[in-house]
């Protein structure tokens, strides 16, 4: 049994992973800023700890003798326009803040008390518009400002190498899952009876069932060769149409108002990327870990999620 601590673990992500880690006996710390919001809710396994993230000392105290660390902290990206006031400075601090404290905070331990592997989630906005051929993990030169979070973000995370810290990068696409906010947010026309594609519908979506992430983390935790990035997306990218198609399956609904990319950047701004961007990634690290994927055929695993 193993002693892990996932800081934001009361998020969309850190909640199926804390109850992934608890059914196979591990014993789950979850950092939160407001514990007592994620007992009301009841949907996190493990001890629920409060945790401000800004403070290494009392994060050293925490993280001593913990055999691994998840860092899954951030606030999202979307809906919210990134041109509101202090916005974009959000997203970045909720992301490096934590990220950075906990680094430092490993610092501070003797090194048979500090953890041996920490697992920091990121995004697969590094590969942003690479579209000619599908994006590996060496395929990272993507810029602008989710890319470069991505990569600061990354950075900061690899600190904890210099620690002698085993350092592995989780690159999330586009997770499905039944309580996953950003693909609510596609559903809702079709429930509504307005669903079709956006834009042009030819963008590409690396998208990833939410159990495959857990498997992805799971095994980074696990297998001391998970280093550096792993692309946590499902092996078969798929473009926009194709999404929107399935989510209308799933639903029984017809995909067949689509809605020009026009309306969609004048309301959203630069948010439009995450629905207007094009991703076209593949697992290559992961299957070289010999990783088995649950979830590969879009259409069930929508009906999954939407069931």
């Amino acid at each position: 049994m193993a002693r892990i601590a996932i800081a934001g673990g009361s998020g969309f992500i850190g909640q199926h992973l804390a109850a992934s880690l608890g059914a196979r006996g591990d014993h789950v710390i979850v950092l939160t800023r407001d514990p007592e919001r994620a007992r009301r809710r009841g949907r996190t396994n493990g001890r629920l700890v409060r945790w401000t993230g800004d403070d290494a000392g009392e994060t050293a105290d925490l993280l001593d003798g913990v055999d691994a660390v998840v860092n899954v902290t951030g606030v999202p990206v979307g809906p919210k326009p990134w041109w509101l006031p202090g916005r974009k400075r959000a997203i970045r601090e909720s992301r490096l803040g934590p990220t950075r404290t906990l680094v430092e905070a490993m610092g501070k331990l003797p090194a048979d008390r500090r953890p041996r592997v920490l697992v920091n989630v990121s995004g697969s906005d590094t590969y942003q518009g690479l579209d000619d051929t599908p994006a590996t993990e060496a395929d990272d030169h993507a810029t602008g400002f989710l890319a470069d979070l991505c990569r600061d973000w990354e950075a900061a995370a690899r600190g904890a190498e210099s620690f002698g810290v085993r350092v592995a990068i989780v690159r999330n696409g586009f997770v499905l899952g039944q309580d996953a906010k950003a693909l609510q947010l596609l559903v809702l026309p079709f429930r509504l009876h307005l669903g079709g594609r956006l834009g042009s519908g030819r963008q590409w979506m690396s998208w990833v069932h939410v159990d495959d992430v857990v498997g992805i983390m799971q095994l980074a935790i696990d297998d001391p060769p998970a280093t550096g990035p792993i692309n946590a997306v499902s092996p078969g990218p798929v473009h926009q149409s194709q999404m929107a198609d399935a989510i209308g399956v799933a639903l029984g609904r017809r995909a067949w108002l689509p809605v020009p990319a026009f309306p969609i950047r004048l309301a959203l701004g630069g948010v439009s990327i995450l629905v207007l961007g094009s991703v076209r990634a593949v697992p290559q690290r992961a299957f070289e870990l010999g990783y088995a994927f649950r979830w590969t055929d879009l259409d069930a695993a929508m009906r999954d999620v939407l069931r």
